[in-house]
């Protein structure tokens, strides 16, 4: 909506042309006191916006001699809203023109009601805070954000402007675990729905899994692999790779340096000085088909599987991913298998030996 303000009828002072003076005091003093409509908004959702015009500048304020003119809009995101503004207006101007002794005609030009946009904003607005859940929070000013959730607010902002490209730079950090779970789908399930290109930075290799399309593993800088979440987990370009990707990381045992290995099964290169092998590609074994022997030193029992930490000679240690009925103890010794397509090789300079 549009406004016109005159204001007229005023005495001046000194040597300014006649009403000058006092024109402007009262239009200054209008202005204020209208733009405190703003902060009467109770509803964050219903972005008031009042401009005015400015005594210093010009910009749609004009003084000429004892009349003074001000122009300027208002904008609301519902009719609530907008009625409530409209109220407050003509109930300023009467006190303002009662104060100063003065005459001041308020022209309000009814707008366009609340448009469909508008609406749509404001509904985006709240399912964005929904799946952030950061309904509670309309009401607080940004100092009063825990980091966690001024990361969330940030997120919002984002999402809300519907752009083409998103660039997340490290979202989900500040987030305590369960959260950074929901967020993580819901950023996910927001990739689906839109057809921006999404750019996440993360040092969580479990976002990078579940997050990517397309996975590009940079170290100090240097591009080390692209590719699709799964090409990297099983044909990683090299061993800075393959560690970064899996959790927990792929197990690496030097073959070159008198493990208890049986190279018969193992069937390594020539020029192989390093074995990874993933701690869910790991099984016990008989001697028959041993491949590596070690000492259980710690377990954790995850309620779904096992995390085995088994010492290797020369104090080397691997983690193994067993069943959760697996009969083994601490201090026990064990023998360890796996297939021959889960295995991966590495040169002495950390290269993947096809």
């Amino acid at each position: 909506d549009m406004f016109d303000i005159k204001i007229k009828g005023v005495g001046g002072h000194g040597a300014a042309p006649q009403g000058t003076v006092d024109a402007v005091i009262v239009a200054s003093h209008l202005i204020q006191a209208l733009q405190t409509i703003v902060s009467r908004n109770t509803n964050p959702l219903d972005s008031t916006v009042v401009t005015v015009g400015k005594i210093n500048g010009g910009h749609n304020f004009n003084i000429i001699a004892d009349e003074v003119n001000l122009s300027g809009t208002t904008r609301a995101y519902s009719e609530e809203n907008r009625v409530l503004i409209k109220t407050r207006m003509k109930e300023i101007t009467r006190g303002i023109a009662s104060m100063h002794n003065t005459e001041i005609e308020l022209d309000y030009k009814d707008g366009y009601p609340p448009t469909i946009n508008h609406i749509s904003q404001s509904e985006t607005v709240l399912e964005a805070a929904k799946i952030l859940q950061i309904e509670s929070l309309f009401e607080r000013l940004p100092k009063q954000l825990s980091g966690g959730q001024r990361q969330r607010v940030a997120i919002g902002r984002a999402i809300v402007r519907n752009p083409k490209v998103f660039l997340f730079d490290e979202p989900l950090s500040n987030l305590d675990a369960a959260l950074r779970v929901q967020t993580r789908i819901e950023i996910a399930k927001l990739h689906n729905q839109l057809t921006a290109t999404m750019v996440y930075v993360t040092h969580d290799q479990v976002e990078a899994m579940t997050l990517a399309d397309r996975i590009v593993v940079i170290n100090e800088g240097i591009i080390e692999q692209v590719g699709t979440p799964i090409e990297l987990y099983n044909s990683p370009r090299n061993q800075f790779v393959a560690e970064f990707i899996g959790s927990p990381k792929m197990n690496m045992v030097d073959i070159k340096d008198g493990h208890k290995l049986n190279l018969i099964n193992l069937k390594a290169p020539s020029e192989a000085t390093k074995l990874g092998i993933r701690p869910e590609h790991l099984s016990l074994s008989d001697d028959g088909s041993c491949k590596l022997k070690g000492t259980v030193r710690h377990i954790e029992n995850l309620g779904e599987h096992l995390l085995c930490y088994i010492n290797l000679e020369k104090n080397d240690e691997i983690v193994a991913k067993l069943d959760v009925n697996s009969k083994i103890k601490i201090n026990e010794n064990i023998c360890l298998e796996w297939h021959q397509n889960h295995q991966h090789f590495f040169d002495s300079s950390g290269v993947s030996i096809d």
